[in-house]
């Protein structure tokens, strides 16, 4: 048995068949610089390559005979907690990745290192000026110079403040850099460096005044005010109606959590919902708000992270992986729009930010508070059965009403002759609300001009040779462009195998764009979709202009289907409700609802009455019609049912298995094989159902086939070791050689 002391180690280049936490020696010379939540590298594999690692726990002795040492400590502190270890070491398990792929999901980009060696991002420090003598000892000396006047400035105002920037000495006196210089080498003032944290700008905001909440808001805040106090993990469901004031609620809370010295995080399923709600925020909470999502440059995002973990913040607004924020005493997470897929991450680690969030809660005994207009079938399920609280609000708040909403039968449109994106009731009530001065939204799940390029001679689309999907046509480039991979091709005249005319339809954002622009020549139109929201946040310029210039129509995706509050919006339209109806993924009925509720709602949030008008070709379909009343009730009842036949989450949870590779064959053998594995150990369990082999939704994906294999259980301990067993069997198998294979619990798509 070896003595002395050893660390356990995750790799980074480990992958997750060989994943396991790894001892190393702890040199005499590194023995009090490596503690837990550290970076090291180590030898790692038999050429023994220098690889990075994180430092896992600290022990005294080790089973193992032979140990490698750890040759060099990467950081001077941890960047991690032990809790955030624990948090790493429960994703993989959880969520079938590696310990090293959860790290990086928590840290920061600014953290990491260039293949030099260097920090990608450094510290920012200015420097700041005090005095090193009396203040009567500095105004003599200046009496005694030339440059009297200006040094009596400096010596004045630091006399006053004690401690000021260069920069802000040289603004306010005129100083010059050799005048600060001069005076430091007389000795009369003393330089020092100060950090500086990198912000994103959002201008002045103005404190608000103290909340006052309506019976139904007061009511909420009442019950979770209670269980944010009591010293237990909560969850929490908030289902309240678009215009309820949600927010409102959330802000009083967290004023609680500050009180009790506490802190939150706020989650937004959307970059283009956080300007609005920073400021909010910021209103009442001042510079105690710390925001993080991926429209931040590296170094504020760095900063950020660094002001949170410093305890210089109260709460914490961000979207997906804010999730993380090393908030020190955390108390209350709460999830705004819950129901949205952007919390499901697509690649490793595949985690659901509300998982992390109920874990987070588990151990910080604080209060998980989900809400939404349209809650997830999951968590209404959680809330009827007794694991979530559930708090209603059926009223907006000042008793505003609801939208009146019209349902546009785009059938007799049709008949018509007009295939135009727009029909004519919609065109109708746009034109009314041009000559109010009103302001109106379009929402089309679509961007590009034209989804589909096909022949009208031989009926073949015009598809990706890398992705098995049709290429979208961009008027504006005037390419056929790939969505997913990125390959485009210059606007063909003719069909490529024929030679016949190409038809073009299922029109996007563009297409909707041009058609208005014909329609309404010389009205101010504004577009938010991806093609537009590129740069940093770009996407608060549109919102800021649209609401600044009272531009008449904003046209967009599900950018602008939730969280935006303009009062001067009076109208909505759904360009084409059907476009998320038929697609085969047993949620789209739940997408389809949610997203109409949720961009009829933006319509009539100030003092005029709103109105909205879905077009669509089933205006009898259950889904339509259920999401034009907000009859969220009736509709939650007619999902539980479906999913209770399907056997569907939340009834029953998902394993789902893909496998991909560039051999269609080789790829649907190994699936064979793995279904086959799945149904010998699962025989005996009851409720358990193996599916597939099935092709994945987008089966072709950058010159890759992808296969699933999907099994419908009860999730615990045992599935998750025989998922973790099968994907380490299928990494070790020769037969799989070039294929890749992860699991994803209970996938969105």
């Amino acid at each position: 048995m070896n003595t002395g002391k050893i660390a356990r180690v995750a790799v980074s280049v480990a992958t997750y068949h060989i994943d396991k936490p790894y001892d190393y020696r702890i040199p005499l010379e590194l023995s009090e610089k490596v503690l837990p939540g550290m970076r090291v590298t180590v030898p790692f594999g038999r050429g023994n390559s220098k690889e990075e690692g994180i430092v896992l726990s600290v022990l005294e002795e080790s089973p193992r005979e032979e140990l490698k040492c750890i040759t060099a400590a990467l950081d001077s502190e941890p960047l991690l907690t032990m809790e955030q270890v624990k948090l790493a070491l429960w994703m993989h398990d959880r969520f079938f990745c590696t310990v090293y792929e959860a790290v990086r999901a928590m840290l920061p980009t600014g953290v990491w290192f260039n293949a030099d060696g260097s920090r990608k991002i450094g510290d920012k420090n200015e420097f700041t000026l005090s005095l090193a003598v009396s203040g009567e000892e500095a105004a003599a000396f200046a009496a005694r110079s030339r440059r009297s006047a200006v040094q009596r400035s400096v010596i004045g105002l630091l006399t006053d403040f004690g401690t000021l920037s260069e920069r802000e000495l040289m603004q306010m006196t005129g100083a010059s850099a050799a005048v600060m210089r001069n005076l430091v080498k007389a000795g009369i003032l003393i330089r020092e460096p100060r950090e500086v944290f990198r912000r994103p700008d959002y201008g002045y905001v103005e404190p608000a005044e103290a909340l006052e909440l309506t019976e139904e808001q007061e009511s909420a805040f009442q019950g979770l005010r209670r269980q944010l106090l009591e010293d237990r993990p909560q969850a929490a469901l908030l289902f309240g109606v678009t215009g309820s004031g949600k927010t409102s609620v959330y802000i009083r809370l967290i004023q609680e959590a500050v009180k009790a010295g506490k802190g939150s995080i706020v989650l937004l399923p959307e970059i283009s919902l956080t300007p609005q709600l920073v400021r909010t925020f910021m209103s009442y909470f001042g510079d105690r708000v710390a925001v993080l999502h991926s429209s931040l440059g590296v170094g504020e995002r760095y900063d950020e992270w660094k002001r949170i973990r410093g305890g210089l913040v109260d709460v914490v607004v961000g979207t997906r992986s804010a999730i993380f924020a090393p908030v020190p005493d955390l108390g209350l997470i709460i999830l705004d729009e819950e129901q949205e897929s952007t919390y499901k991450s697509e690649n490793n680690p595949r985690y659901h930010a509300r998982d992390v969030a109920k874990y987070l809660c588990t151990r910080a005994r604080g209060l998980l508070l989900l809400g939404s207009a349209t809650p997830s079938i999951d968590s209404m399920y959680a809330a009827k059965n007794g694991s979530y609280s559930l708090y209603t609000m059926k009223t907006r708040y000042n008793a505003r009403a609801l939208p009146e909403v019209f349902i546009a039968d785009l059938r007799e449109e049709r008949r018509g002759g007009n295939f135009a994106s727009v029909g004519s009731f919609l065109r109708r009530e746009l034109q009314e609300n041009i000559r109010k001065g009103e302001q109106s939204i379009l929402f089309i799940n679509r961007r590009g001009s034209q989804g589909l390029v096909s022949c009208a001679g031989c009926g073949n689309p015009i598809q990706c040779p890398n992705c098995s999907v049709s290429l979208t046509y961009h008027e504006s480039i005037n390419r056929l462009q790939c969505h997913y991979c990125g390959y485009s091709i210059p606007r063909p005249r003719s069909c490529p195998d024929c030679g016949g005319e190409l038809i073009y339809s299922n029109p996007g954002t563009e297409e909707l764009e041009k058609e208005l622009g014909e329609l309404f020549p010389g009205v101010g139109l504004i577009r938010m979709d991806a093609d537009t929201v590129g740069a940093a946040r770009s996407h608060e310029a549109i919102l800021d202009r649209f609401q600044r210039e009272k531009i008449p129509i904003l046209i967009g995706t599900q950018m602008v289907t939730k969280g935006l509050n303009f009062p001067d919006v009076t109208l909505v339209g759904v360009v084409n409700a059907d476009q998320s109806l038929f697609v085969n993924d047993y949620r789209a009925h739940e997408r389809t609802f949610s997203l109409i509720t949720q961009v009829v709602g933006r319509s009539g949030r100030g003092d005029k009455a709103g109105r909205a008008v879905i077009q669509t070709l089933s205006p009898r379909n259950d889904v339509i019609r259920l999401a034009a009343s907000q009859d969220y009730e009736r509709f939650y009842e007619r999902e539980i049912e479906l999913r209770r036949l399907g056997d569907r989450p939340p009834l029953k949870d998902l394993y789902r298995f893909t496998v991909s590779g560039g051999d269609e064959t080789q790829v649907l053998w190994a699936c064979k094989r793995l279904k086959d594995s799945l149904d010998s150990l699962l025989r005996q369990r009851p409720d358990a159902l193996v599916l597939g082999p099935a092709p994945a939704p987008l089966m072709k994906f950058m010159n890759r086939y992808r296969y699933l294999v999907t099994v419908a259980c009860r999730a615990d301990a045992e599935a998750r070791g025989m998922v973790m067993s099968l994907l380490r069997d299928f990494a070790a198998d020769k037969k799989n050689r070039n294929l890749t294979a992860y699991a994803d619990f209970n996938p969105l798509d």
